[in-house]
């Protein structure tokens, strides 16, 4: 039951894929537990069946079932307690359109797992736990479990990466980029998972902003984890140049195996006058493999500027007077002083206006007082603010209409701002099936087309091509997200699928499943992600796609989300940093772009159409956009899609202030911004769902999937006056030039 990534939008069709029992079997390992598997097979597909007969026997709308996973169940099964070596892997699922639930079987063990884990640890003289997992699980309870290895979800390496950690071919070098502790511990100040309305008011509190600020104890915190040696790291010197600090540190290998150690720069601020977190991440540095005793010096720093706090009042990003407490270590918990930046007075460092609204709540301080710190042998710099001029964001930007959209009809510049629909029984690119959709062919322009992700390309793996292009014989929908439908709303489904004509070639198609976007993160190595993106580019020019629709960077806002897998951390400049890593990796190759998504404030599945998200100014700044911001900044992507989701009682898709004003204007984005497939779910809920006309207001550049009555909805709003015909005309110019450029080039 091996699971290689998530389900939904990343679940990829890979060619194969062994699960951890064949990958031991061929690297020539006896498994001594095949009754035991075997028996676990037989009871896990008898309660599947019975869980899908409930789910169905409960719920109204069978399309809800979608993405809906079943908890681990408690059986018994007879094992060995007594042995040499045991390994138990402990496995869980989760995907988009469901969250998880703090139940046994899903983010707690159930009494089985519990007891049989225990009894290994007790009966073996080696064992070792293994999480097949995607986020956190609940691990209170094991103490006496002395090896835990959380291998996550890598793809199609997933089965061969243990086996070749488990013989000594490969070891572990990765941290935590979400705190994992017992789930009464975390945060409840804010709620999460309500149908209409979620209040972030924990504010920039989030994760170990928040395990750290309150100085609570945790399992395992933010940037923790082990290898298969031990390191000692000694800071040699540091230094301020400008607003740009850095630090000279040593990190020796002290055991005896080959490892890689992580250094990890965290910044405390003075919180003068404003409330600040205890410390927050501000950079971070792999070394290369060390073999025992072996050193490496590691330089790694950090502009100042780039971390300013925002000031809700005067609307600006600035440096608060005061010293700046700069830490180095391998975990938010593990970390010594390595100096200290003394600001003399406030420096204003970006002035922008305030854009999303007032939530309903003043943000969430805690009133947590730390001890004072001996830094008296800490070197200790003053900034000098003449090098830091104020930015003045202005957001009057004019964009050109091309020429050549002009000349259009009116019908045609609105069929080029929505996703090409008319290609005969359903919606099929010309080029590759599977692939999600694509943008309209007017004025002669090549479609561009779109396939999703994050974790690898996703298309068909079995088709068939006709005079109206390749037909996926299964649809756009994973299977693992319609498994629980019941039967006739399955045939029902498929039925919409255009068969095959008699004796037509069925074709097939493979493309690579990458890590996990979690898994990345994890292993805090910058390189690995740039190769991952390598990979989903040549495989994107292979099969003649533009858009991969990733990296998804959302934030681990709580453990809860079912679509976690997908995003990297609890941590912005993680996000953003792996986000970037990924993309200038795609975007090595020809015609091909990343499309960063949600944007923004998509950190829960349940009724994500038509929820809304109540957050602050400072914490959708300095939290949930942070990423966004960093990966535009470092990898220029071409497209961003927008979330469903409402922010402070407007649809993040609708939100020309989110769109035009804060990404173009104080981002700087120069692409072009698609929706997400707006496909009319989430209707009858509290808050409308969106609304075609009002999406292409906003500065969307394409709607997708794109149907007639998105054209009709937008059309009509043109005649009543509700959208004029120039903001339909700049839209339609980006896209235009993109298409364009792609097609020249």
């Amino acid at each position: 039951m091996t699971v290689k990534g998530g389900t939904g939008s990343g679940d990829v069709n890979c060619r194969s894929f062994d699960s951890i029992e064949q990958a031991f079997s061929k690297a020539g390992f006896e498994i001594l537990t095949k009754d035991y598997l075997d028996a676990y097979d037989k009871v896990y597909e008898e309660t599947k069946k019975a869980f899908a007969k409930k789910v169905q026997s409960e719920t109204e709308n069978p399309m809800s079932l979608m993405g809906i996973v079943m908890p681990e169940q408690d059986y018994e099964i007879s094992y060995e307690k007594e042995g040499e070596l045991a390994i138990y892997v402990l496995t869980r699922v989760s995907g988009e359109a469901n969250d998880r639930n703090p139940i046994k079987g899903d983010l707690l063990l159930t009494d089985t797992e519990k007891k049989i884990i225990l009894d290994l640890a007790r009966g073996f003289k080696k064992f070792m736990l293994v999480l097949n997992t995607g986020g956190p699980v609940e691990l209170t309870g094991l103490d006496e479990v002395k090896n835990i290895l959380l291998l996550s979800q890598l793809g199609v390496t997933t089965s061969k990466t243990l086996v070749d950690i488990v013989t000594g071919k490969k070891y572990p070098s990765g941290k935590l980029a979400t705190t994992w502790t017992k789930y009464e511990d975390y945060q409840t100040i804010g709620d999460f998972g309500n149908k209409d309305d979620t209040y972030y008011k924990e504010g920039i509190y989030v994760g170990y902003r928040y395990f750290d600020s309150v100085n609570a104890d945790v399992m395992y915190p933010f940037g923790f984890g082990l290898g298969y040696t031990d390191f000692h790291f000694n800071v040699l010197s540091s230094k301020l140049v400008g607003d740009e600090f850095e630090t000279n540190v040593s990190v020796k290998n002290v055991g005896s195996f080959n490892g890689k150690e992580v250094l990890e720069l965290y910044l405390s601020k003075p919180g003068t006058t404003i409330d600040e977190p205890y410390q927050i991440l501000v950079n971070f540095a792999k070394t290369k493999e060390l073999r025992p005793f072996k050193k490496q010096n590691v330089k790694v720093g950090f502009k100042l500027s780039d971390f300013a706090s925002y000031d809700e009042e005067t609307a600006t990003y600035f440096l608060d007077k005061g010293s700046y407490i700069v830490r180095v270590g391998n975990s938010s918990r593990n970390t010594k002083p390595c100096g200290v930046i003394n600001v003399a007075s406030r420096i204003n460092v970006r002035k922008v206006e305030n854009k999303m609204g007032d939530p309903g709540f003043k943000d969430f301080v805690p009133k947590t007082k730390r001890e004072e710190e001996d830094l008296s042998r800490v070197k200790v710099f003053d900034l000098k603010d003449y090098g830091i001029k104020e930015e003045v964001v202005e957001y009057n930007s004019e964009y050109k209409v091309n020429d050549a959209i002009k000349a259009l009809s009116n019908e045609e510049k609105i069929k080029l701002i929505i996703g090409s629909y008319e290609k005969g029984p359903e919606i099929v690119t010309e080029t590759t099936a599977g692939a999600s959709g694509e943008t309209a062919k007017i004025a002669g322009l090549k479609p561009l087309t779109m396939a999703d992700g994050p974790a690898g390309l996703r298309i068909a793996k079995d088709y068939f091509v006709d005079e109206y292009g390749a037909h996926s014989l299964t649809g756009s929908t994973p299977e693992s997200m319609i498994e629980f439908l019941p039967d006739e709303t399955k045939q029902a489904y498929y039925a919409r699928n255009p068969q095959p004509p008699e004796g037509a070639e069925i074709l097939h198609q493979y493309t690579t499943a990458i890590p996990i976007g979690t898994a990345i993160a994890q292993s805090w190595n910058k390189q690995l992600a740039e190769i991952c993106g390598d990979i989903v580019g040549s495989e994107l020019e292979y099969f003649k796609i533009n858009f991969w629709l990733a990296p998804a960077l959302n934030i681990h806002r709580n453990i809860l989300c079912g679509r976690n897998f997908e995003y990297y951390s609890e941590d912005p400049l993680i996000a953003g940093t792996f986000a970037s890593h990924i993309s200038i990796g795609v975007q090595k190759h020809k015609n091909v772009f990343v499309t960063l998504k949600h944007f923004a404030a998509n950190n829960q599945e349940n009724n994500r159409y038509s929820n809304n998200s109540h957050v602050s100014e400072r914490a959708l700044r300095e939290i949930y956009l942070k990423g966004f911001e960093i990966a535009i900044k470092r990898a220029n992507p071409k497209v961003i899609m927008t979330s469903y989701n409402l922010i402070n009682g407007e649809h993040a898709n609708e939100n020309k202030k989110l769109i035009s004003d804060i990404l173009r204007n104080e981002f700087k984005f120069n692409g072009i911004v698609i929706s997400d497939w707006l496909v009319g779910l989430g209707a009858g809920n509290k808050y409308p769902i969106s609304n075609p006309y009002k999406v292409a207001k906003a500065t969307n550049n394409v709607i997708m999937p794109g149907s007639v009555n998105d054209f009709n909805g937008i059309l009509d709003a043109l005649n009543k006056g509700e959208i004029t015909i120039e903001e339909i005309e700049m839209s339609a110019s980006r896209v235009y030039e993109l298409a364009k450029s792609v097609e020249e080039s």
